[in-house]
């Protein structure tokens, strides 16, 4: 694809929460203000124009855009929760132009095909977030480790990325922010996924920070078994994913802050609604799917939901 300039010069982004607030934060320390766009309407955006965010104890004013004066942008970055997110496409969908590149890092495994019906496959490459320890407190944001942002194409050819993989990964490199570039970026996914499944749900269920899932112990067991249960549905989906794979996630884990809380976690401290359906919920539809057992996630499911009830 020949594009109308070969550098990313101008961005937008929806989901100004922890990691949309953290990557955007690091992003800004190289673009101009001028070339950003964070995508809000209503309330708000009011919020964002009146009381900017803090990063790691400094306030950033963002330039707001709502629906009606965005303009298209080379980059698109999608950071909002899944339950938001069909919303989000349509608040966003003037940021995409004939050039832009949209990436999601989002959690799960869905909300990529979600983005290519709305805006086109041509638009979209596959990513996520890996790594990252950013913690919202209240209002504010912090962060001291980035990690690295895994991308491409569905497939990579090794030494070989297309045109707009080389375009985003001179972005990445230009503004500071690891990235990877797997030869089977889908297996990436689900290894990410994989994770999150473990991770996320046996912390918010047993209400811990990672602390206590980085070392032998009832809450590493449930993380494991759940996902495990993730490695029998990928085989039946016809993803690459073996259980050897657990332990090269349980690492990546192992590198967090022992103190760091991930998101679900957060949001349930936070009364919020957590993003148990795309997690468990979506293993549980896998199983259900292909006639096998996901007793774990299913408990799993169970707790997370009994809890956001109670709220």
């Amino acid at each position: 694809m020949a594009y109308a300039h070969d550098e990313i010069e101008t961005l937008a982004l929806i989901g100004l929460g922890a990691l949309g607030c953290a990557y955007l934060g690091k992003i800004a320390e190289t673009v101009p203000m001028s070339a950003i766009q964070v995508v809000a309407e209503g309330k708000r955006a009011e919020r964002y124009r009146r009381d900017g965010v803090i990063l790691n104890g400094k306030r950033l004013d963002f330039p707001i855009a709502g629906p009606e004066n965005l303009r298209p942008a080379d980059l698109l970055i999608v950071t909002v929760k899944f339950n938001q997110l069909a919303e989000a496409i349509e608040l966003a969908r003037g940021a995409v132009g004939p050039d832009t590149i949209v990436i999601s890092l989002l959690n799960g495994i869905t909300s990529e095909e979600a983005i290519a019906a709305a805006y086109g496959r041509d638009k979209l490459l596959y990513s996520l977030s890996l790594g990252i320890d950013a913690t919202r407190t209240g209002d504010e944001t912090s962060v001291t480790v980035y990690g690295v942002i895994p991308f491409g194409e569905a497939r990579n050819i090794p030494g070989k990325p297309s045109a707009r993989v080389l375009r985003l990964k001179r972005f990445f490199d230009r503004v500071g922010l690891r990235c990877d570039i797997p030869e089977d970026m889908l297996l990436a996914l689900w290894k990410k996924f994989m994770l999150n499944v473990g991770v996320n749900q046996t912390s918010a269920v047993v209400g811990t920070g990672y602390g206590a899932l980085q070392h032998e112990g009832a809450a590493m067991d449930i993380a494991i078994s759940a996902m495990k249960e993730v490695v029998a549905v990928a085989k039946l989906e016809g993803v690459a994913l073996e259980e050897r794979d657990i332990d090269q996630a349980m690492a990546i884990m192992r590198t967090l802050s022992p103190e760091g809380k991930c998101s679900m976690f957060q949001d349930i401290e936070a009364h919020r609604r957590t993003e148990v359906a795309i997690f468990g919920g979506t293993v549980l539809d896998l199983a259900a799917k292909h006639g096998i057992p996901a007793p774990v996630n299913e408990m799993l499911v169970r707790v997370i939901k009994a809890k956001e009830e109670s709220f």
